[in-house]
């Protein structure tokens, strides 16, 4: 091997801008510039000291062979050492003597460890890239517009079906949404992203190459420069699971909200603040609002103030002690109309078992009440009448019975007889029993036809007119006992009342008023009477003999009752009036004091 001339470093190396060395032929170091043996940590050269420079790359085994075929080639390799591990690149390459000869090796060595830290990292973000697209099975697209080149990443082909190696154009990627809105759509939206500009982010329909329908979301972001659309860039991901688990929730939350809406009952969601969440038909309905207005208000912004109390109070014992309230017949007054309720109220819990507000299911009871209240009023009237009949069948045994045992003793007598003056006295007697007879009959008969005439009909009668009419009627009477009335009634108070049942009440109240009247003073008959919601109610008051209610209180309206010892006391006055009143769907009662006076008061039915 010819002698290999020393040139001094300084000159050879200090204007190469790369970390150099020189190698002969057996691979041992000639020469090398300061920053080359920095960087494997070598000192300065010197001709006592030999080194050989494959140690430096003990992790490339065959450098030796690659020296040896004298050809340029890099590589790559570590160094490490007290300032730490370094990567670096070093070029290897012949060493040319004047006459071509190979005399050598230069190697250039480059500290590269900056590029690679970048390069593991783009090398973990594409790792993260990747894992982010396989979970969440979002593929991305690429459009050039110049080369009109159109890119799938894997996951874009796993979502439409296709093979690795599936490269599509434009028109091949549209013919896979589903012909008519989705393929019409998705045309649009890439046409005015790539002419105007526009991003998008829509939920399309594809047919996979397999022929299958999937849904799937897709965008599209054009990229700019100067004006121009230089290419769009957008994602894809496969939604199929989601929109049809969506669209089934979407089908029992339709079928639960048709159901709730068509239950013949008001129902409704609160949260803990008693605000109305949800609502159904039934309960908008009866507030008279959209459930929009209703939503997000409580029952002070719907009802009274007494009403809401009520139903927050119950509300704050659902929630806090968790005890529902079930069946319980609650009264609501809304725009001036109260509404009778079966109300339920259980407590409402969210996914963690905690309780969030309540349900209320509210039945309208109102018709079932007023049957109820009919049904009541028509077992007390059944009950009345019976009294009436066991009473009336009591009276027409007990009467015609004693008139029947009268005739046929005094019949007796008459067969027996031979006296005329005795036979005359007893004909008078059966005439007089005959007449008696005939008036009992003639009683019966009005309470009869009282109680059984129901094709007799009320008109609105002026009340003052018809007792001016009585009393004028009456005059004769009541000068004759010197009596004195004082009707107060208004001229404009009317009464819904049968024309001969008022005038009935009216005479028999005052004719007892005068008959009852008291020996140490003047009759006074006061007449009243007062309008209210209730209805009419009529006073007619006096100042005569009075009746002792504690012993006779239960049989002052009895037939044939009498309580005084007047000769023409019948006992059948007050009975008749009480069953015309009775029979128009009033009622009367009597107040009273011994020796101070009587005061009968008649409630009158304004309904029809």
């Amino acid at each position: 091997m010819k002698a290999v001339r020393r040139v001094d470093q300084f000159y050879l190396l200090k204007q190469l801008p790369k970390a150099t060395a020189l190698l002969c032929k057996k691979g041992i170091l000639v020469d090398a510039s300061s920053s080359w043996l920095d960087i494997f940590g070598l000192p300065p050269q010197n001709n006592d000291h030999q080194i050989k420079v494959f140690p430096l790359y003990a992790d490339i085994p065959d450098l030796k062979k690659k020296l040896k075929e004298n050809k340029s080639f890099s590589l790559r390799h570590k160094i490490s050492n007290h300032n730490g591990t370094g990567h670096f690149k070093s070029y290897f390459a012949p060493w040319f003597d004047e006459k071509e000869n190979v005399i050598g090796t230069i190697i250039q060595t480059d500290n590269i460890t900056a590029e690679v830290e970048k390069e593991q990292q783009v090398e973990w973000l594409q790792n993260i890239l990747e894992t982010k697209v396989e979970v969440s099975k979002t593929g991305w697209w690429e459009f050039e517009t110049a080369t009109q080149k159109l890119t799938w990443c894997q996951e874009t082909k796993r979502i439409h079906q296709v093979p690795d190696c599936f490269e599509p154009t434009t028109v091949e990627a549209i013919e896979f949404y589903k012909p008519g809105y989705s393929r019409n759509k998705v045309s649009m939206l890439f046409h005015k992203a790539i002419e105007n500009q526009q991003s998008y982010d829509t939920n399309l329909m594809i047919i996979t190459f397999n022929g299958e329908e999937r849904w799937v979301r897709v965008t599209g972001k054009p990229y700019v420069e100067n004006g121009n659309t230089i290419k769009v860039f957008g994602t894809i991901r496969d939604i199929h699971d989601e929109v049809m688990a969506e669209n089934k929730v979407k089908e029992h939350q339709q079928l639960l909200s048709t159901l709730v809406d068509s239950l013949p009952l008001n129902v409704y969601v609160k949260d803990l603040e008693s605000r109305k969440v949800l609502i159904n038909k039934g309960e908008s309905n009866y507030i008279n609002k959209s459930k929009e207005e209703i939503i997000g208000k409580n029952d002070f912004d719907l009802y009274n103030e007494d009403t809401a109390k009520i139903s927050r109070e119950e509300d704050i014992q659902v929630m806090k002690h968790l005890t529902p309230i079930i069946g319980k017949e609650t009264a609501i007054t809304h725009n001036s109309k109260t509404t009778h309720f079966l109300t339920s109220k259980i407590p409402y819990f969210d996914l963690d078992g905690k309780v969030c507000g309540l349900i209320g299911m509210s039945l309208d009871i109102s018709s079932i009440k007023k049957k109820e209240c009919e049904l009541r009023d028509l077992i007390k009237i059944t009950s009345m009448q019976n009294q009436k009949l066991i009473g009336f069948a009591h009276i027409v045994s007990h009467n015609l019975r004693s008139h029947s045992a009268n005739f046929s003793m005094l019949l007796e007598f008459l067969k027996s007889e031979n006296d005329p003056t005795e036979r005359e006295r007893i004909t008078k007697m059966l005439s007089q029993a005959s007449d008696n007879l005939l008036e009992t009959l003639e009683n019966l008969n009005q309470v009869v036809d009282v109680n059984t005439n129901t094709s007799v009909t009320k008109k609105p009668l002026f009340l003052k007119h018809n007792i001016v009419k009585v009393l004028q009627n009456f005059s004769a009477f009541l000068n004759k006992n010197d009596s004195q009335v004082i009707n107060h009634v208004a001229e404009d108070i009317k009464v819904e009342c049968v024309p001969a049942y008022l005038d009935s009440i009216i005479l028999n109240l005052i004719s007892n008023a005068v008959k009852y009247r008291s020996p140490n003073r003047k009759p006074l008959i006061i007449i009243n009477a007062v309008k209210s919601k209730e209805g009419v109610l009529l006073s007619i008051s006096d100042n005569g003999i009075g009746i002792d209610l504690e012993k006779y209180g239960d049989k002052i309206f009895g037939m044939y009752k009498t309580f005084h010892n007047k000769e023409d006391s019948k006992g059948f006055g007050l009975y008749l009036v009480k069953n015309q009143i009775e029979a128009m769907g009033g009622s009367i009662t009597v107040q009273s004091d011994v020796d101070r006076g009587t005061t009968f008061n008649v409630y009158f039915n304004e309904e029809s």
